[in-house]
């Protein structure tokens, strides 16, 4: 989860963001981004409608991992942008986290918010729940 300075508070900020901001969209989400000077740091939301899922526990899940994606890509997000995250499809539940990374970081290159150098700078995607290891 991100810290709760990169987050919106409010409706009337995402309000603002629908109304004038620009978007990227691909078959599984789309990316509506505005550039804040105001502020000094990005924020972030995810959007993910019961239509894609009616399971709130799923539609939590598809939140909780393009909120860690974004997290871990903070570090190349420089300038302070409003980002909003809206989901189409519950295949996100389920992809592999290599295959949403990817796509996640593809949309943010696309919208110019990080710039397309850092793909290889990342770390490596983790799951949002480890496996256990077993012990003999």
């Amino acid at each position: 989860m991100i810290i709760r300075a990169h987050r919106f508070h409010g409706y009337n900020a995402l309000r603002h963001v629908y109304g004038r901001g620009q978007t990227v969209r691909s078959p599984l989400l789309a990316i509506k981004y505005l550039s804040s000077p105001r502020r000094t740091s990005y924020r972030a939301a995810v959007v993910v409608s019961r239509k894609v899922h009616k399971s709130a526990v799923v539609r939590g899940r598809i939140r909780r991992r393009i909120y860690e994606i974004i997290r871990g890509q903070e570090i190349h997000i420089t300038e302070p942008y409003d980002i909003i995250v809206t989901v189409f499809s519950d295949q996100l539940a389920t992809m592999p986290a290599s295959a949403l990374q990817h796509e996640v970081v593809s949309q943010l290159e696309r919208s110019k918010i990080m710039e397309p150098s850092t793909r290889g700078q990342t770390a490596e995607p983790r799951a949002i729940v480890d496996t256990k290891e077993r012990t003999s």
